[in-house]
């Protein structure tokens, strides 16, 4: 079930920070509970995609989007992640994010998080992500602009380059498998 609760602490707890830029980073803080743990007793992964999710929220809300997205009448989407995981975390361990906008290009904003226990990080997501409205992305110069932006974007680190480039040789819709690769039919 989605952590609501969580939502709207992060919710409440951003409404009280200090407003944000765009490229601004928004550190919020999470406890890892018995609940969010999977059968190795860590963190589950989908709970940190998750957990991620609340981050991103936060940081909306200290920028102005969330105020954009219900004036505007817009919505959100995630058009794809990549989540290295590097460290485990387990029950009870508080957790720091950060939560910042690598740039954008003309049809996407990326975000990087990381999740950090005591000064290391357990892992790092980089997120396509997209305002959308009528079913259709919404171009982030446009976005940006509502939220005060005013200037070219700026130049995304190589490493998000390089991901999008890569992202960009992947068949879409996906390819089925040669015969050789498909496992055996189950009797």
């Amino acid at each position: 079930m989605y952590p609501f609760a969580r939502l709207i602490w992060q919710t409440l707890a951003a409404r009280r920070a200090p407003k944000m830029a765009p490229l601004d980073t928004h550190v919020s803080h999470h406890r890892c509970w018995p609940w969010d743990l999977d059968g190795f007793l860590e963190l589950n992964n989908g709970r940190i995609l998750t957990l991620y999710d609340l981050g991103r929220f936060g940081a909306g809300v200290r920028m102005g989007l969330m105020a954009a997205l219900k004036r505007r009448g817009w919505g959100l989407a995630v058009a794809g992640a990549s989540v290295r995981y590097r460290k485990r975390v387990t029950a009870f361990q508080r957790i720091e994010m950060r939560t910042r906008c690598a740039g954008w290009d003309d049809r996407f904003v990326y975000i990087v998080q990381s999740m950090w226990v005591g000064g290391t990080c357990t892992s790092e997501a980089l997120l396509r992500t997209a305002v959308v409205a009528d079913r259709k992305a919404v171009p982030p110069g446009e976005v940006l602009a509502e939220l005060g932006w005013q200037g070219d974007p700026p130049r995304l680190p190589a490493w998000v380059a390089a991901w999008i480039a890569a992202e960009g040789t992947r068949p879409w819709p996906p390819e089925a498998l040669p015969e050789a690769h498909r496992p055996p039919h189950a009797a």
